[in-house]
């Protein structure tokens, strides 16, 4: 018996479309709320989250204990480390809701990449990673336009003062860009990039191993080299996908911050 080798198969799972049928709910409302497995996992993963956290505080006790300790710990978490490291703390508790919402929403879409029978991150498509920027996007426009207003925000931020006249035309398209355009943009790409690759690299590792074990002859024993590498990389992920929960949330507090003091080039 002969092992094949597989190549990981992107169309289905990251560009989905008709040809492929992977659909549910496609004759309903015009197919404007049709599912594919992805999708599926991004609505499991959230209904986790809200369980989670409703079960954890459906009767909170001054003295948390079980559950509820665990998310309380979690949340103190994103609360000193995140929001008032960078914002400090008056700062860090107005915008805790958001960047808590964010630290836990990317949390979680990451661990099915891990999840046997799951196997993949909803972050890996860049739909999700992309709603996840644009939430923080809006967070960094309100701090800078609550505090400034809008006007006087985005000319905050893209006018460095002191600078010769003639260096504006330079300067001003460089800052707007750097500060409205590419900061989300690579928010998105960054989480996004992560676990695609994470992904194909898994499933290029499990397949080597298939394949190299039925060869049954010289070559079975790189099943092991392949499969111990699988494992490691596995141990490898669970640490990003903490990770990458922690840099999305703090580079949204990042951008906050310098929204709110705009002024200080």
């Amino acid at each position: 018996m002969r092992g094949e080798f597989h190549a990981p198969e992107l169309d289905p799972e990251f560009f989905p479309g008709e040809y492929y049928g992977h659909f549910l709910l496609h004759d309903f409302a015009n197919g404007w709320f049709q599912l594919d497995r992805l999708m599926l996992v991004r609505l499991l993963m959230a209904a986790v989250l809200l369980i989670i956290f409703a079960l954890a505080f459906r009767n909170p006790k001054v003295v948390p204990s079980g559950l509820q300790n665990v998310v309380e710990i979690a949340l103190d978490f994103v609360r000193v480390n995140i929001a008032e490291d960078i914002l400090g703390k008056k700062e860090g508790r107005r915008f805790l809701p958001i960047l808590a919402t964010i630290f836990f929403t990317v949390l979680f879409m990451n661990i099915p990449t891990i999840i046997p029978g799951l196997n993949i991150s909803p972050n890996a498509r860049i739909g999700m990673p992309i709603v996840l920027a644009i939430a923080g996007y809006i967070a960094m426009i309100y701090a800078g336009s609550k505090r400034y207003g809008f006007g006087k925000y985005v000319k905050s931020s893209i006018v460095i003062p002191n600078l010769p006249p003639a260096l504006h035309f330079l300067v001003v398209p460089i800052e707007f860009f750097s500060t409205f355009i590419l900061r989300p943009v690579t928010l998105a790409l960054r989480l996004m990039a992560n676990f695609l690759a994470g992904h194909i690299i898994l499933v290029l590792l499990f397949s080597a191993t298939n394949f190299f074990f039925w060869q049954l002859n010289g070559w079975t024993a790189m099943a092991g080299v392949t499969s111990l590498a699988a494992i490691l990389f596995t141990v490898y992920e669970c640490i990003i996908i903490f990770l990458q929960a922690y840099i999305f949330a703090l580079l949204v507090a990042v951008y906050i911050e310098l929204s709110l003091h705009a002024d200080s080039h």
